[in-house]
């Protein structure tokens, strides 16, 4: 007879309790759409591909960083350690100086929500056309 203690695994300890947010996408995204004005029933369109989640076109109207939610997507960016150190600087001094406690993460993409706003409005002269460019 083993004196191990039968432990529980991963699995069990870091299930959800709560049915995911992309199973309560799914139910809204498959119930039909009723028209208030004229009464019609629409039938959802059902796509076969890789995306779950249908792709959402920004306006300028309603881009802002999405701040602190749950995010899907994901990309790896490869920074100097003098970049990096920057992004902590300028965490800290937002912490420190202005009170505002934040993560490398939202500095990002407020940051990129700043360049892509600058882009629509300027295009050829935005700062980022010009950095790229290199003048």
């Amino acid at each position: 007879m083993t004196r191990r203690a039968s432990l529980p695994g991963a699995d069990e300890l870091f299930r959800a309790n709560t049915p995911a947010l992309s199973a309560v996408r799914q139910v809204v995204e498959d119930a039909p759409e009723v028209s208030k004005s004229i009464g019609v029933t629409a039938t959802p369109k059902t796509k076969k591909g890789v995306r779950s989640t249908p792709r959402r076109r920004v306006t300028s109207v309603d881009r802002s960083p999405s701040g602190r939610e749950r995010h899907d997507e994901k990309i790896t960016v490869y920074l100097s350690p003098d970049e990096l150190f920057d992004i902590d600087q300028a965490r800290l001094t937002l912490r420190g100086d202005l009170g505002l406690a934040v993560d490398r993460g939202r500095i990002v993409r407020e940051s990129i929500a700043v360049i892509v706003a600058d882009l629509e409005a300027k295009g050829d002269q935005s700062i980022l056309a010009r950095r790229l460019r290199g003048i």
